[in-house]
């Protein structure tokens, strides 16, 4: 992402539906780049202490089955590279790094008393446009997979888009004499996107089983199951159960958990007990070495010693 993107050389490497996309909006590309790897990285943190801890994105994009199939954690990665592809595009336009687009459009509504509308904020509706342009181009297109999964795709990346879109909130910086606050200039801003990760995770824990089938004249995702609740547009949605990562299985794109540490003290998903599946685990003794008795040494130094202490390790069988 650090160098210019060259239409023969990089944009092959793209989907054809994306292709065209690329080649029209080179200057682009470097953001969708950082966006994908900003997924990637989050993805793993919010799944670290899972039996499924996104360890397979990194072979993108040669996906595993678990991501390939229309699953629970399908749901959860489309819908954070939509919003991290747009909010990527949003604040490139308005770091003026993109040159076809610029700050976004300043507010409708009238500013706080004591602020002004002002500063740069983040372009989201380009955003958002080039971004869905560019997240759901496969799903439209309507090659490669099944109807049922492109709608489900396409679903899941506007769910990250609106989750992104309500994100959208107003940030100020003071004016005034000697740091007085007696003028705010203010803009529209977006946060970071691990606030989105942690939104999206939140909806992935609470996601909904769905089925693509005719309702009136056209197909529509609707519950499997006939007492849940009706599908919403920031709901995520998904086809097939997850298998339970316990056992490694490549037909399912799971891993196993065996030799993963865990907590033995906790009772959450990082716990023992439900990491290594009731299996057991080891525990193994390791001595460390770490900074202690530290002081500051006038001027202008902080002086330590080194000391050892042993430490547990508790380890998936």
């Amino acid at each position: 992402s650090g160098v210019a993107w060259n239409e023969s050389q990089h944009c092959r490497l793209l989907v054809p539906e994306q292709l065209q996309l690329c080649r029209r909006h080179l200057e682009a590309m470097p953001s969708i780049v950082r966006a994908a790897r900003r997924t990637q990285a989050l993805c793993q943190q919010s799944f670290a202490d899972m039996r499924w801890n996104c360890s397979s994105i990194q072979r993108a994009p040669s996906f595993g089955p678990e991501l390939l199939t229309g699953t629970r954690e399908a749901a959860f990665v489309h819908a954070l590279a939509a919003a991290a592809v747009a909010q990527g595009i949003a604040r490139s336009c308005a770091s003026g790094e993109l040159p076809l687009c610029s700050c976004g459009p300043g507010p409708s509504e009238p500013p706080a008393p004591g602020s002004r509308w002002g500063g740069c904020g983040d372009n989201l509706s380009h955003g958002l446009q080039l971004g869905a342009a560019f997240t759901d181009g496969p799903a439209r297109a309507g090659t490669g997979s099944a109807p049922g999964l492109r709608a489900v795709n396409r679903h899941n990346g506007a769910v990250g888009r609106a989750v992104l879109r309500d994100s959208l909130d107003t940030r100020c910086k003071c004016h005034g004499v000697s740091g007085s606050c007696s003028v705010k200039t203010c803009w529209k801003g977006l946060p970071d996107l691990g606030e989105i990760a942690s939104d999206l995770k939140s909806r992935y824990l609470a996601a909904l089983k769905v089925t693509h089938r005719l309702v009136g004249p056209r197909k529509q995702l609707v519950p499997k199951e006939g007492d849940a609740r009706p599908v919403t547009e920031m709901d995520l949605v998904y086809l097939i159960n997850s298998p339970d990562y316990c056992t490694p299985n490549p037909q399912l794109g799971s891993l196993g958990t065996q030799d993963r540490p865990c907590n033995r003290s906790s009772v959450g998903s990082d716990s023992c007990d439900l990491l290594c599946c009731g299996r057991g685990y080891n525990t193994y003794t390791e001595e460390v070495q770490e900074r202690c008795h530290c002081r500051y040494r006038w001027c202008c130094s902080v002086v330590c010693r080194r000391c050892r202490r042993s430490l547990q390790r508790h380890v998936c069988k």
